[in-house]
C-alpha cells in the first residue's frame, strides 16, 4: 500500500495496518472468528490489489457516522482464478459483504460473499469455489535424456505440480483430518499425528490451539523447508539441469524460493551429517535414481521454519529420505521418511500425491508484496 494511501486510511484502519504488514497467506481462523458472522453494507473507498491478500475497504453507516471496514479476501492469484480482476469492484461501488469478524474486535472481516448493490450480482461466493481438475486422460510419464522419468515440463510445454491430496504431514495409517493450512478438525487427534516426544507434542498442540498464528512462513515469510514445500497451494516446479547434474525445485508459495537436489553422486558432507556447520532452510540434498524413483537424502536443516503445515516441530537433527515418482503424466507421488531423534520417538513416514497443472508456470505469488 502506498504511503499516501496509508496516511488517508491510518485513522480508520488502526491496528489493521500492522497486521497486514506482518501477515501472509495465513490460516484465516488465526485472525478471524468463524462464530462471529457479520453482514456489512457500504461503499468501496479503496482497493489494495496485492499479495498475500487483497483488501477492500468500505465505509459502513453506523448511526450518525461511518466506519471504515477492511475486508480481507484471497490472494490476487486465487481471485483471478475465480474470475475476478482489478476492475471487478471500483471505488464508489455499493456492496453487501458477508463474512467473519476479526478476533481482536477491530473493524476487519474476512469476506466470504460480496454482492454489488446496484445489480444484485454476487461477484464472490467462497462456498461455490471449486478447484479445477485436469481433464486429460492418463498417459505415460515423459522421460528425459537420461532415460529416467522427467519431473519437470518438457522443453515444448509449461506446467507445475499442485493440488496436494494431503494438507498436512500425518503418519501413514493415521486417519487424522486437517484443513488447508494444517489446522486439525479435532484437537484430540494431536497425539495420533506423529510419534512425538512429549515436549514436541505439547508444542504442536499449543500451535494448534493458537490457530497457527505464530507460523514463521505467514508472519515473516520464512521459506517452507522440508515436506511443506509439497503441501502449499501454489505448487512446485522441477527444473532438471542435466549438464551440471542437479535439479532445482522452485517453490510456488512463500517468496518464489528454490532448493537444489545434487545428482552428481555426492554423499552427505561430513559422513552423512549434511551442512552441520551451516544449517539451511532446505538442508543439503543428495539425490539418486533407484529404478524410476528419485530418492533424495536431506540433512543439515536449521530450526527457523515449520517443516510441515500445522506446526509439527523439528530440530537440527532432522533427516529426511524423500521419494519422488511419476506413475503417469498427471500424477506425482511424494513419500517421505522422517528421522528426528530430537523431536520424535522413532522414524516415521507419510506421503501424498500432487496433480500436474498443464499450460502455465507457477503462479506469481509473493509473500511480501503487501509490506511497506
Amino acid at each position: 500500500m502506498k504511503a499516501c494511501a496509508l496516511r488517508l486510511l491510518v485513522f480508520s484502519l488502526g491496528i489493521f495496518l500492522a497486521e497486514v504488514q506482518a501477515a501472509a497467506h495465513h490460516e484465516i481462523l488465526a485472525k478471524f472468528d468463524s462464530n462471529r458472522r457479520v453482514t456489512l453494507r457500504g461503499f468501496v473507498t479503496a482497493i489494495d490489489w496485492k499479495n498475500p491478500h487483497v483488501h477492500v475497504f468500505i465505509d459502513v453507516p453506523d448511526g450518525a457516522r461511518r466506519t471504515n471496514w477492511a475486508i480481507e479476501l484471497e490472494s490476487p492469484v486465487d481471485l483471478e482464478k475465480a474470475g475476478w480482476g482489478r476492475d471487478t469492484l471500483k471505488v464508489g461501488d455499493g456492496v453487501a459483504v458477508q463474512g467473519f469478524a476479526a478476533r481482536n474486535g477491530s473493524d476487519q472481516a474476512w469476506g466470504n460473499s460480496v454482492v454489488l448493490a446496484s445489480s444484485g450480482k454476487r461477484v464472490l461466493d467462497a462456498s461455490q469455489a471449486q478447484v479445477p481438475r485436469s481433464s486429460a486422460a492418463p498417459r505415460p510419464a515423459p522421460r528425459g535424456p537420461d532415460g529416467y522419468p522427467k519431473l519437470g515440463p518438457l522443453p515444448t510445454e509449461t506446467g507445475y505440480w499442485a493440488r496436494p491430496s494431503a494438507a498436512m504431514l500425518v503418519e501413514t495409517g493415521s486417519n487424522v483430518q486437517a484443513g488447508a493450512h494444517g489446522l486439525l478438525r479435532n484437537i484430540a487427534d494431536a497425539a495420533r499425528v506423529a510419534p512425538f516426544q512429549r515436549w514436541a507434542r505439547d508444542l504442536f498442540e499449543n500451535r494448534q490451539r493458537n490457530s497457527l498464528k505464530d507460523d514463521p512462513l505467514f508472519l515473516y515469510c520464512k521459506p517452507p523447508g522440508g515436506p511443506r514445500q509439497f503441501q502449499l497451494q501454489y505448487g512446485v516446479q522441477f527444473v532438471e539441469d542435466y549438464e551440471r547434474q542437479r535439479i532445482f525445485v522452485l517453490i510456488g508459495g512463500g517468496n518464489q524460493n528454490f532448493r537444489i537436489i545434487y545428482m552428481d553422486g555426492r554423499t552427505q558432507l561430513g559422513q552423512l551429517r549434511g551442512d552441520s556447520d551451516n544449517p539451511l532452510y532446505y538442508g543439503r540434498a543428495a539425490g539418486k535414481w533407484e529404478g524410476d524413483t528419485l530418492v533424495v537424502d536431506t540433512r543439515g536443516f536449521n530450526e527457523g521454519f515449520w517443516f510441515s503445515n500445522g506446526g509439527l516441530p523439528h530440530t537440527e537433527r532432522l533427516h529426511l529420505i524423500e521419494r519422488f515418482s511419476r506413475p503417469d503424466w498427471n500424477t506425482l507421488k511424494y513419500e517421505v521418511a522422517i528421522d528426528d531423534p530430537g523431536a520424535y520417538t522413532r522414524t516415521w513416514s507419510s506421503g501424498w500425491t500432487l496433480q500436474w497443472v498443464s499450460g502455465s508456470d507457477l503462479p506469481p505469488y509473493y509473500c511480501q508484496d503487501n509490506r511497506p
